[in-house]
């Protein structure tokens, strides 16, 4: 069974490895039943959907209603306006069918004007915050893509104090010296507030390259098990207890939970480069 491990100040004990819910997007619900019950196995207790994620929702809520009380249920909305984020998120805990989720995130905050606007009168905050108070939600988080990310969930931390941030982190992606010294600082910072810290991207070996690749990642997956299990080992390995997001593609879900179940120790910087090389790895953002 999976480690667990406090997610941030929330109270909640988090398997270390979440269930990135993207891979249910484009699924028909018997598949999707399969890959959760895969999560049961292996002692996962934690979900992370969206708004955005296809049928991904409407996937979980069959599943996970009489299982509620079992798992940290985590959602997302890309809106940036009260109105229209306020109206996401019931919508979501419709398809969910639950009365409330435990942690909304902000969706991929990173650009400046949005950022303005959610933040800003009449913004996003506003209806997350509304729904805090009545209960609908526990939580709030913020995500994030591309390498301004670490540096822009600084500048959000500093506007509001969320309970959680994600964002990429891969062997490939750490050769990047300013994008891990936004990164650390990040860290540190989330550190001192006891913020939650989700990874993903772990297994991405780089642009995708083949738009028939048989994966509905956006990025060209690492698919080799030993392969896998080094990307895996080495953001699990880090001293500062990272969360790592399981890829958008069920069938590369039980590679992956797999190989954090034999995780012991971190790969060595000589492994992971010969690792790196021995891939093709390549970093997604540039």
């Amino acid at each position: 069974m999976l480690e667990k491990q406090p997610f941030g100040r929330t109270g909640h004990l988090s398997s270390r490895v979440i269930f990135g819910a993207a891979a249910l997007g484009k699924v028909s619900q018997a598949e999707a039943e399969r890959a959760l019950d895969l999560l049961l196995e292996h002692g996962v207790n934690h979900l992370d959907t969206a708004a955005s994620y296809g049928d991904s929702e409407l996937r979980i809520g069959p599943w996970l209603e009489p299982r509620r009380n079992d798992f940290f249920l985590a959602t997302k909305t890309g809106e940036r306006s009260y109105a229209k984020a306020k109206a996401q998120l019931h919508r979501s805990l419709e398809l969910l069918r639950t009365d409330h989720v435990d942690l909304i995130q902000l969706h991929c905050l990173i650009d400046d004007a949005e950022w303005h606007t959610a933040f800003g009168p009449g913004g996003a905050l506003e209806a997350l915050l509304e729904a805090r108070t009545e209960g609908l939600v526990r939580f709030i988080g913020v995500t994030g893509h591309e390498l301004r990310v670490a540096g822009m969930h600084q500048r959000s931390l500093a506007q509001f104090d969320f309970d959680s941030v994600l964002l990429p982190l891969n062997f490939a992606l750490a050769q990047n010296a300013q994008y891990m010294a936004d990164f650390s600082a990040l860290l540190e910072l989330c550190a001192a507030r006891n913020v939650a810290v989700q990874t993903i991207k772990s297994l991405a070996r780089g642009p995708k390259e083949d738009e028939q690749q048989p994966f509905h990642t956006w990025y060209a997956p690492l698919t080799d098990p030993d392969a896998i299990e080094k990307a895996v080992h080495w953001v699990l390995g880090d001293a500062r207890q990272l969360f790592l997001n399981t890829p958008g593609d069920i069938t590369l879900l039980p590679r992956v939970l797999q190989a954090a179940e034999r995780f012991r120790t971190k790969p060595t910087e000589l492994t992971m480069q010969s690792f790196a090389r021995d891939q093709g790895l390549k970093p997604l953002f540039v």
